[in-house]
Formats: structure tokens, sequence, C-alpha cells
């Protein structure tokens, strides 16, 4: 307000001058003015900063918080582990310079595989979160890094029940990528820090390493390695149900990785969390939805690294060998593989219900992706077009 003030001063001042001189001294002042209005613009700009900073830090729900001093609010967190006890001299060096985290379930069946996984991320200095589905912990003991990992314990709950839980943006905001990997990956080919730095280079939000065309189980083409390429964005197929091609512009063609090995960056994965559903824990569908969490277009955004490739064993670890039948209490047995295919069928038609309802319930939503689609129809109906009628 002061310097407003002193703004109209001068240009009463100037208007008082009389006409003879009035020329020659806008001449003079003109460099004067153009510094203080400067100087005013950026008064503006930080004060308007530091209020946005401010809401940030301490959003309008901090009233529950009201009772603190703002500057002791530490509103974020991580999963990086501390000692018990250090030495005086060295309490203040500590130094996490952990930047990634890579997140697995696991039983103690596929115990030699993870540890050729977790060997190799551990080198490139990756945080490691074991999820503990089989209730079996103290079998891992006996490995050099266990003590270095973080083991949570829930039988018999899903990857995604999991990282629902416990993997919430707050707690791993200090992470710039978060791979979400299942156990049963073969990672003789891959290299997590040339991994990083692709998708770094090239932008991508979510990826995906490409498989190896000898894995056991592959569902979608786009996600096999093409060994040409250091990564592709899209895939083309002209065989079969699914038709992929130039014009098309969303997953499973484009803009799409499968939900066994995705990696996430931090801004996508805060997307990602809201996304996954608390009660619907196979996440079928999600994967068909993730390029909403692309930060961006997601042909561009979204894509599979083909140079860092891993191996997939499709091994079934749910209700797999060993504990396919059990018995209801009429003594009637069944089979755990048939009735959680069953769930996971399930909660992919609620899940497609739920996006439709949200869609037409949210009036001000506007799909980012459906300008493309009309695009894609347009360009379609002009080729179909006899030559003579264009």
């Amino acid at each position: 307000m002061t310097s407003i003030k002193s703004l109209r001063w001068l240009m009463r001042k100037k208007s008082g001058l009389s006409d003879g001189g009035k020329s020659s001294f806008k001449m003079k002042q003109l460099p004067f003015l153009a510094v203080l209005c400067t100087i005013m613009l950026f008064i503006v700009y930080r004060t308007t900063k530091y209020q946005y900073h401010q809401e940030e830090v301490y959003p309008s729900t901090s009233g529950k918080l009201k009772g603190l001093p703002r500057g002791i609010i530490h509103d974020n967190s991580d999963l990086e582990l501390r000692p018990l006890w250090s030495r005086s001299n060295s309490r203040s060096k500590a130094v996490y310079s952990n930047s990634n985290l890579l997140a697995v379930p696991v039983g103690i069946k596929q115990k030699q595989n993870v540890d050729a996984m977790v060997q190799k991320f551990l080198r490139e200095n990756f945080t490691i979160i074991l999820f503990h589905y089989d209730g079996n912990v103290d079998g891992w003991w006996n490995l050099d890094w266990s003590s270095k990992a973080i083991h949570i314990v829930a039988r018999n709950q899903t990857k995604w029940w999991f990282a629902k839980r416990f993997l919430h943006p707050d707690i791993v905001s200090i992470y710039d990528y978060i791979f979400l990997w299942d156990e049963d990956l073969g990672v003789e080919h891959f290299s997590p820090s040339r991994y990083v730095e692709i998708i770094k280079r090239e932008g991508l939000e979510i990826s995906q390493p490409a498989l190896d065309p000898n894995s056991t189980e592959i569902h979608h083409k786009i996600t096999i390695r093409a060994r040409t390429k250091k990564f592709h964005r899209r895939v083309y197929e002209r065989r079969g149900s699914t038709r992929c091609s130039d014009l098309s512009e969303g997953p499973p063609c484009t803009g799409f990785v499968e939900g066994m090995a995705p990696v996430f960056s931090r801004s996508a994965w805060y997307c990602t969390w809201h996304l996954i559903q608390n009660d619907l824990v196979h996440g079928w569908g999600v994967d068909m939805k993730l390029g909403y969490c692309a930060q961006g277009d997601r042909t561009k955004k979204v894509g599979v690294v083909d140079s860092e490739y891993v191996f997939h064993q499709g091994i079934q670890t749910l209700g797999g060998s060993g504990h396919r039948m059990t018995k209801k209490q009429g003594g009637v047995g069944i089979d755990v593989r048939t009735e959680i295919r069953r769930q996971s069928t399930w909660e992919f038609e609620i899940f497609k219900e739920r996006w439709n309802e949200a869609i037409a319930a949210d009036k001000n939503w506007v799909d980012p992706f459906k300008s493309d689609q009309r695009r894609i129809r347009k360009r379609r109906d002009t080729q179909r077009l006899p030559k003579n009628n264009i």
C-alpha cells in the first residue's frame, strides 16, 4: 500500500508541472517508474507465492492442527530405518540417500527369486519393503540384507491391498520412483539404475520393463520386448479381437502398462493411490485407467522399457499349490484358485460400474482423452469415404 501511495503522489506531482516542462519530466522519470513498477510486481509475486506455499503446506483441513505451532508440523514421512542409538558425533551426519522404492508382495516359496531381485536393487540404493502375504517372516532373517528391509505381514492379502494401506503418498513422497512389483520376475537382464536413467530422460511417468518373449505368462502384446528398441509407447496388432494401429489412442495399444511390474513417478503414484479402491483388492481394471494418472498425454507419458527387461514366471501365489483346497462348514471342498478368479472377475465389473457412475455424478469432470476419440472416429470416417467423394 505504501508503494501505491508513493506512486500516486508522484503522479499528482507530475500533473502539477507546467506544460513546457511536462514532456522533459516524463522522459526523465520513465526509468524510475519502470524500476518502481518492477519492484511492486516483485512484491506482489512474492506475497502471492508465499500465500500459496502456506496454503499448500498448511491446507484448510489443518484446522485440526491448530493446537500446534506451525513450525513443528512435519506432514510427510518415509520408509527409511532409523537407529535406536548412535555415537554423538554421528547423530547430525546421518544422510539417507535412497531416492527410489521397491515394494514386493512375497511368500517364502519365492525366497530365492526375491533374493536375487532385492540384491540388485539394494546395490542401487533402493529402499526395500516386503509385504509377506503368507505370514512367514522368520524364514527371511538368514539373508544378509533382510535387516535392511521393511517387513509387513498380513496373511492372504494382495499387492494392491498392501499398497493402499502402507504406501500412502505422504509416506513415499521422498522417493522419485515407486516400483510395485510381483515376486515372480527374473531380473538377470535388468539394471535398476539404467532403467531409472531411461524413464527420466524420456519423461515416462508410468512405465514397466518389457517382458522377455520367452516368459511363461504374457497377457498383452505391448508388454513384449522389442529387441531393436530402448523403449516403446505403443504396439501394432492387426489380428485378434484387439486391433492396434496409428489410430489407436488408448490401452492396451498405447498408454498402458500391466499390473505385474509397474513403476510410478511420485506425481503419478499420488494419483494412482487415489484410484486404487479400498475394498477391491485384486486391482482388476485399474491398469486400464492408469493413463489418467500419467500427468499429461498418456501416449507420451506411459511406456515400456525394452533395453532393461524381465522374465515373467507367471507363478500363482495366493491360493496356489499347497493351499488349493479348503473346506466349507458343510464339508464341501472348494478350489481356492477358482474362487479367487471369480472374485477378481466380480471386482472387475464393480470397478467398471464405479468408474461410469463417478463420471455421471461429476458434472465438472472432462475426459482428457475424449477429444482423441472424436478425432480418431473422424479420421476413420474420412478413410472410408470413396475417393471420388473426397
